[in-house]
């Protein structure tokens, strides 16, 4: 059962993602924050990150990279609901930013499920992440 951590200041986006990898079989420890995320991992060892870019007491992209040193060979999926560069834009595109900092995959928020499982399992290589009932069939 892959163990993926989940940091994320915002409670309901932290329950949502927990309960839906918890249907999908995997073993999910929720942070908070940053501070009570890199405490998780340095308690255990874990399959994938999922963090967010933008957390009080960590300023902007810190998290990911921090997150990043402490764990690089642990593939990190950052995630952010902040404004993103467009053609018609001049702002600051912050996923493109985190993928410099380490991140392996981004997720702009709101994400589908379907995106996040995505994600995952190309993060995993592939099959520890398909859905219960694909991975019955024969």
């Amino acid at each position: 059962m892959p163990r993926v951590l989940v940091v994320d200041d915002d409670p309901m986006v932290g329950a949502t993602i927990e309960v839906l990898l918890q249907r999908q079989g995997f073993d999910v420890t929720l942070a908070d924050g940053g501070e009570t995320g890199l405490a998780a991992l340095e308690a255990q060892a874990f399959e994938v990150m999922l963090v967010d870019i933008f957390m009080p007491h960590m300023r902007g992209f810190e998290s990911i990279r921090i997150f990043h040193e402490r764990a690089p060979a642990t593939p990190l999926i950052a995630m952010s609901g902040y404004a993103f560069a467009s053609s018609a834009s001049p702002s600051p595109d912050f996923l493109r930013m985190a993928l410099e900092l380490g991140a392996t995959r981004c997720l702009r928020k709101p994400f589908t499920p379907e995106a996040l499982l995505t994600a995952i399992r190309e993060c995993l290589g592939g099959e520890s992440a398909q859905p219960k009932d694909k991975k019955e069939a024969p």
